[in-house]
């Protein structure tokens, strides 16, 4: 499987490519800087030059054609307002535009959990973020794309422990980037799982039976189709 992965160079995308490879995919890498070539394809990706902010739907079309799959990790990670708006919000647009340009159905959209730091106290930032993330989650849900939107719990650097929780709502925790990545490799081999999403935080199941298990419920309840 050929995966195109907005947010490469990002925490989490690097962690994908790492899982990617490791079974037996290939992991296209859009990158932003010059310098994040190498380190890319030192992990195992194949690295695509490219500004998501500059780029058009078309354009980025044309650098994800021959996917199987895209993965949006993306994220203006707290760099204010502005660039939230540019990243997770237009940003999305413009992927979700250039897969269906590209023809590729298969999409999945790394989101927020719903009560991600809320035990911080309130912040016009930070609700400007949820608000962009929602919006971003309800525009791809209104495309006729396979999707599935991931919403780990607050993400930390901890080592991946492979076992996760997974459903269609949970009760708020944590989860490692890791874990997260694993989680995103498992769902990328289950088709069954699709038009939902998912929530996802640290548990007890491995990872990969804890997809089997969704992918055995037929997991498609939101959206249409």
């Amino acid at each position: 499987m050929k995966v195109f992965i907005i947010g490469a160079a990002g925490k989490i995308g690097r962690r994908l490519i790492d899982r990617l490879a490791a079974r037996g995919h290939t992991a296209l890498a859009l990158h932003r800087k010059h310098e994040q070539a190498a380190e890319l394809a030192a992990l195992g990706a194949t690295p695509v030059g490219g500004d998501l902010t500059r780029l058009s739907g078309e354009d980025l079309a044309e650098l994800m054609r021959g996917a199987d799959a895209v993965v949006f990790t993306a994220g203006a990670g707290g760099a204010g307002p502005e660039l939230t708006d540019a990243i997770d919000g237009r940003g999305l647009e413009t992927a979700v535009a250039a897969a269906r340009i590209a023809g590729i159905a298969r999409f999945l959209l790394v989101s927020a959990f719903p009560e991600a730091l809320r035990d911080r106290g309130p912040s016009d930032g930070f609700e400007h973020y949820i608000r962009v993330k929602k919006l971003a989650d309800a525009h791809l849900a209104a495309s006729d794309l396979d999707y599935v939107i991931v919403r780990p719990g607050t993400l930390t650097d901890d080592p991946g422990t492979g076992r996760v929780r997974a459903d269609l709502a949970l009760p708020y925790d944590t989860i490692s980037r890791d874990d997260v990545a694993l989680a995103l490799a498992s769902v990328l081999e289950r088709p069954e799982i699709g038009r939902t999403i998912i929530e996802l935080t640290v548990g007890d199941r491995p990872v990969d039976e804890a997809f089997a298990r969704l992918a055995a419920r037929g997991s498609r309840p939101i959206g249409r189709g």
